[in-house]
């Protein structure tokens, strides 16, 4: 049996049946790819999240030390303890800014989900094209055929 003549000797009910079934794999297979999309993007996020996260507080812990560092320098005007803390809250402020760039490096990487949304505006397409088959008219008169018809 070919497959033109499967889906002449199917009712109406199981033809609407395959079309509902079939639209539903095709929804589920449109999530399954988005998620996958997303959930490379959202480790990009926790990772740049995290260095965020790091760089800010290494810069907080390095406010009370470069104030110390300023004090202490002020009132040697020399090398000494002053210095020492100084150079300390530096190093924490190089760490954070490397750590800075390296979040706004991942961030930079997080893109939309470019093949979900091809794919959903292809399918939105294909079906946007799809009209009924208009049934011929049989046993009406000219007056009934005039008539026009809704495409639902």
């Amino acid at each position: 049996m070919s497959a033109a003549d499967d889906g002449a000797n199917r009712s109406l009910g199981q033809l609407v049946a395959t079309a509902t079934t079939e639209l539903s794999a095709l929804v589920h297979d449109e999530i399954a790819l988005a998620k996958a999309e997303l959930r490379q993007d959202a480790k990009r996020v926790g990772i740049g999240g995290g260095a965020i996260a790091a760089a800010g507080t290494l810069a907080l812990f390095s406010l009370p030390v470069l104030s110390f560092a300023a004090a202490y320098g002020i009132h040697n005007l020399g090398l000494g303890l002053a210095w020492s803390f100084l150079i300390v809250g530096g190093a924490f402020l190089v760490i954070a800014a490397i750590l800075g760039l390296l979040a706004v490096a991942k961030f930079k990487k997080v893109s939309k989900p470019e093949k979900s949304i091809a794919s959903a505006k292809e399918t939105a397409a294909v079906l946007g094209t799809v009209k009924p088959h208009p049934r011929p008219l049989v046993g009406t008169s000219q007056a009934d055929a005039s008539v026009t018809r809704s495409s639902v």
